[in-house]
């Protein structure tokens, strides 16, 4: 990776990159943090909420095709390169630039056969890519906000076609986004109700799964036996994804429920 200071000092842009206490971190038009590394440690996931987006190996350990709109610093796909040898992942990110600093800054793999970064819209590449991958992660924000072309009732309903059977879809989205009710009741929708919220460790940030597909309960127990292997192979606390999982949607301490209630609409989650 490039070291920082003599890019920095040459180069104006919305993507600007720093560095504080080891870790350094990427911005798209702001101080927000989109992503992180700890340079000691740079395969790790530092940040919470791409910790939480991994949620989705509970109910999908050994997914074949991820593909993820949204690149950031990379961190996810990095990780995914590394822990999952099997899995191949599409990454596509509309701005350019965000792929060159994930390449210098944040040593993101090469293209390579399990790796693909295409810098493309993914407003218009998810719809045309029907029963492509098994995992779908969507972590694309605009000044703060989740993008709103990545989050109309046609684009999620894209989602769930470009998912193989028994696909889960993964959002990621800040947990104060002032129009979350409404894009999750069109995840709902599109998924018929099977739909799960995880907050993030540090609740700054809310993840959503869709699952395709699905049954309508989920035992709990199996989860929690998963959980404890994948913390072991992953070091990552799924342990606490399934606390998490049981705590905030409906269901009992037994069984997670993806239902609608008798009206057809889907069933409150707990706060």
């Amino acid at each position: 990776m490039r070291p920082l200071k003599r890019w920095l000092a040459r180069r104006r842009s919305s993507v600007q990159v720093s560095e504080s206490g080891g870790v350094r971190l990427l911005h798209l038009g702001g101080h927000a943090i989109q992503s992180a590394i700890r340079l000691e440690s740079p395969d790790r996931l530092e940040l919470a909420y791409t910790r939480a987006m991994m949620v989705f190996l509970l109910f999908a350990p050994a997914p074949r095709e991820l593909l993820m709109v949204g690149l950031g610093g990379g961190s996810i796909a990095r990780f995914a390169h590394g822990q999952l040898p099997r899995t191949r992942m599409t990454v596509v990110e509309i701005n350019p630039e965000v792929v060159a600093a994930a390449r210098t800054f944040f040593g993101l793999p090469p293209d390579e056969d399990r790796v693909k970064v295409l810098v493309a819209d993914g407003a218009a590449y998810v719809p045309s890519r029907p029963a492509a991958c098994d995992v779908l992660l969507l972590d694309a924000f605009e000044d703060g906000r989740s993008v709103r072309a990545l989050a109309t009732q046609e684009f999620y309903d894209a989602c769930r076609d470009a998912l193989r059977p028994g696909g889960i879809l993964v959002v990621n989205f800040i947990a104060d986004e002032p129009r979350f009710g409404t894009y999750l009741a069109r995840i709902e929708r599109a998924f018929g109700g099977k739909v799960l919220c995880l907050p993030a460790e540090d609740r700054v940030n809310m993840i959503v799964l869709g699952l395709r597909g699905r049954a309508t309960r989920i035992p709990v127990a199996p989860l929690k036996r998963t959980a404890r292997e994948l913390r072991r192979r992953y070091d990552l606390p799924f342990d606490r994804f399934v606390r998490d999982l049981v705590e905030h949607n409906p269901g009992t301490a037994a069984h997670l429920a993806l239902e609608r209630d008798e009206g057809g609409a889907p069933r409150r989650r707990r706060p």
